[in-house]
This record gives structure tokens, sequence and C-alpha cells, in this order.
């Protein structure tokens, strides 16, 4: 174990200090960020490998619905109006189903942000993930923190021109892949990588895959955390969702205060000494440029890194793990009272531990128990609820729709032997990747039959209609029944539509318009 003096002390001040707010429109102050280790860092190793291979690996996964549809597995085909997600497949008209996803999503990240804080900034979110592998790009190629900051200080020469130029075209390589994978989402993704290879893919690809190329490297290797405190708004709206019982990166000045490197020395004198030692390293690790210390701050997003980096410090003490910690604000302002006597004096390390050096009792400690309250569960349900109502829709939804359209003028047409006519648009739209044959039936009208143009067959009310797979067929169909059947102006019947081979059917009530003195 070593001694609070031995712990290396890492040179540098937090760029953006909650003490001395700096103003809109300052010149921008450079972060280096030490790469930490621990099992946070391990954990967004982790998200960020699972988050990084879906995005790149996913327009390259085949899933086969048959020889009528696209074998890739993602897939958003603008051309003919689908969306393929492995066995799923989503016409326009289902558009509710992205509806209802961007609902669980919006649920999902208030229920998240509401227990475990800013997770997702800290995690998950693109901007992070890619800052992360740009990260990782420039540490192999300059070096870690201190290398960085002498590379930035020292005057140009052939060795510094090298490192720079090597480490911005690895970037632009990573931007421009970025952009490529996107538009793989969009077509097959073998043919229009041939396509762009070779030149001969439409502009629109090669546009979106220049402004992909240009905002993830002015976004992830530039600007990086500029994004999270001036561009997304998600900071400002975070504080709303937050509540005493939300789990947040805490620095638990009620055991780390008095901060001291000498803490014999202070011992000697009686002076009252916490457990940190003011060794810099949470903000040294922080890739937002704050320090934790100083409290909650609108740049944090959570990452934990600077917990990793004081829990290692803890550990060449030989003290216990958490002095900067996940915690909620209710367990953190209970033991604010301990360490204060109910806040009546300074911050008092006697007050928090015992002669032997354990804490004392009474010290509130996280459970997971506590982020499970009534808050957590509405969230919870409301999420649920969402799912279970789409996944309830898409296994009892029907993939054979019928839509019909009256003729408006004329709306009827009373024929030579006094018979009357009406004319309708009738849609049968199959929505499976097969091939179907439809029986289109006449239900109700007295002596009504219908004949469909086009097809050579005798006026009667029944016909069997083949469609192709994934399209809609339209039918112009005409109406007609005897004088002597119509007793009323306005008549309703059935269309009625069948598949034998899947027994699935739809029905749509028309009407049948006659003139008044036919009643």
């Amino acid at each position: 174990m070593l001694d609070q003096s031995q712990v290396e002390r890492l040179e540098g001040e937090a760029v953006k200090s909650a003490q001395t707010r700096q103003p809109l429109y300052s010149a921008r102050k450079k972060i280096f960020p030490k790469r930490a280790s621990g099992r946070f860092r391990q954990f967004k190793w982790l998200v960020m490998a699972i988050t990084l291979g879906i995005y790149y690996l996913t327009p390259w996964l085949r899933w086969d619905r048959g020889p009528f549809a696209p074998d890739q597995a993602v897939l958003i085909d603008l051309a003919n109006r689908r969306f393929y997600f492995f066995f799923i497949e989503i016409w326009p008209q289902e558009f509710y189903y992205v509806a209802g996803l961007l609902m669980m999503a919006g649920v999902g990240l208030f229920l998240i942000t509401s227990t475990v804080g800013r997770a997702w900034c800290g995690y998950a979110c693109p901007q992070t993930v890619w800052v992360d592998l740009f990260l990782v790009v420039e540490r192999a190629i300059e070096g870690d923190r201190n290398a960085r900051m002498k590379l930035e200080a020292a005057p140009w020469t052939a060795r510094k021109l090298v490192l720079r130029v090597s480490k911005h075209a690895v970037w632009l390589v990573i931007a421009m892949a970025t952009g490529g994978a996107w538009i793989f989402y969009f077509a097959d993704a073998p043919k229009l990588l041939g396509e762009v290879v070779t030149g001969t893919a439409a502009p629109v690809a090669y546009v979106t895959i220049a402004v992909l190329t240009g905002t993830t490297y002015v976004f992830g290797g530039l600007m990086r955390e500029q994004v999270c405190t001036y561009m997304c708004p998600w900071p400002r709206i975070q504080a709303a969702m937050l509540d005493e019982n939300s789990l947040t990166v805490t620095y638990n000045d009620w055991r780390g205060e008095p901060r001291s490197r000498h803490a014999k020395k202070a011992s000697a004198a009686r002076q009252a000494v916490g457990d940190c030692v003011d060794c810099n390293a949470c903000v040294a690790v922080c890739p937002m440029g704050i320090d934790i210390r100083d409290g909650q701050q609108l740049e944090c997003i959570t990452c934990a890194l600077c917990i990793d980096a004081c829990d290692g410090v803890m550990d060449k003490l030989g003290r216990e793990r958490g002095l900067i910690s996940y915690a909620t604000l209710a367990d953190y302002n209970a033991n604010m009272a301990v360490a204060t006597s109910g806040g009546s004096r300074p911050v008092d390390p006697a007050l928090v531990r015992t002669a032997s050096g354990s804490f004392a009792k009474g010290l509130a400690h996280f459970h997971l128990g506590k982020i499970f309250r009534l808050r957590t569960y509405i969230y919870l349900g409301a999420w649920s609820s969402i799912g279970l109502v789409l996944v309830y829709s898409l296994l009892t939804r029907e993939r054979l729709e019928l839509n019909v359209l009256h003729d408006r003028n004329p709306q009827f047409v009373t024929l030579s032997d006094g018979s009357i006519r009406n004319g309708y648009t009738v849609k049968l739209l199959n929505m499976i990747p097969e091939p179907r044959t439809i029986e289109v039936t006449l239900e109700g009208l007295d002596g009504g039959e219908m004949s469909i143009v086009g097809i050579e067959q005798p006026a009667g009310r029944s016909f069997s209609i083949p469609v192709e797979p994934d399209r809609l067929k339209t039918l112009k169909i005409f109406v007609r029944q005897p004088a002597s059947q119509i007793k009323k102006p306005v008549q309703n019947f059935e269309f009625r539509i069948d598949d034998k081979a899947s027994s699935e059917s739809a029905e749509y009530t028309a009407s049948f318009n006659a003139p008044e003195r036919d009643r």
C-alpha cells in the first residue's frame, strides 16, 4: 500500500470548471483525456464493440424470404416503399409500428435517465461511441495524455506532421466507412458496394457518403465534447427526468474532504483528513474536461471513467472503493448530514469512521432495490405496454387487405334493359412475398352480379384473381342489379376476398346507388 504522497499527482485543471464558468463564446481549450482502466471502462469497450458491430455488419446479414423478396435481413426499400426487418415486413400504411418503436425509445430513455442518470450518453450515444473510437486511434498514433499534450505544445516538425496526418487519415477512413455503411441499409449491400466502387451508383449515394463522412469526422474527431455541451439538448432536458433517487456519478465529499496529500503530517498536527489525496486522476481521464469533485455539472455524461480512476487510487492506498461512485441524491444528503452533524459544521471524517477506520453505522449505502420505485414501475409499465401492443398487433395482423372506392361521377348508369350499374375501383393488397390466387365475391345485393374490366369471363358473383407477391392489384369492377330487384336508392352490400391457401379473408361494405324513381 502506498502513502498519499507516493500517489502520482497529475498536473492540470478542469477545462470546464463549475467554479468559474467560461463565457459562452470563449475559445475552446483542448482536452487530452488519459486512458482509464477498470470495470466501467471494460463495459464501455463492450458496448462500443456491440454497437459498432451492429451498425457496420447489419446490412450484410442475409434472410431468406423466398424468390420474390430481397434477402437482406434489414432493408429500407424506399423504391418499393417497404421496410424489411428479418421476418417482419412493414408497408407504408403500417407506419404506426415505427411510431410505436419511437414511443418505446422515448419512454425507454425516460426510464433509463430516471433510474441511472445519463447512462445513454455515457455508454451508447453514437457521439460517445465514435469519440471513443477516434480516441483509440489518437492514442495509438500519438500516445497517451502526456505525450499528446507535449506534441500539441511542440513546434511543427516532420515527426509531428507525420503523426497528425496519419491520425486524421485514419479518422477520415473511419468517417467514410460510417457514411458508406449507412447507405447499405437502403439497397442491396453487395450490389451497391460494387456500384460505389465502380462509380455507377446513384449520385445520392455519393452525396450521402460525403455528408456523413464530413459530420462524423467533424463531430467525432474535431468537436468531440463540444457537441454534447452546446449542440445536444439532452443535458438540459435530463434535469426534469431526475429525482433524489436517480443514480448519478457523485464525488462523496462526506468521506473525501478535507483533501490532503500528506495525511500523516496532518494527523500528527491533529488536522482532519479525508480520503481524497487530490491526485487529479478523475480530472485527467474525463473526456468532458470537468472535475467531478465540483458536483453535478451539465457537461457530465456519467461515463464513470472517473470512478475507475479513483478506485485504482483507493486500491493503491488500501482504502474502500467508492470515493467517486454511482449514488443517489437521497443517500448523499443523508451521509452529508452525518458528516456535518446535520449541516452545523464542516465535513468531519471522524463522524463517518470509527476508531478502527471502518465506516460508521447509519451511513446510507446503495443497493439495487433503491431504483425500483413507483416512478420506475410507471415508466416500465408504459414501455412494456407499448411493446406488448406492438407484438400482439404483429402476431394478429392480416396480410391480405381490401379497399374499395365508389365512382363519383357518375354514381350510377341506367343500362338499355333498365338495370342499374355502379362502378368501383377495388384494390387487392397481397402483403406477403408469395403469389396468391384471390377469390373476389359479391355478397348481398339481390340479383346483383359483377364484371371485371380486362377479364374475359361472363358476369357473375365470384372471380378468381391472381395477385403478384408483395404487390397491389387494382381492379375496375362494375356491379349491375336488375330494375325489378331495386327496392331503395341506396343499398349496402359486401365485397369479400378469400385466399383459400392461407384461410385469410377481408370484407368491405360498399353502397349501391340507384335513382329515386326506381324505389
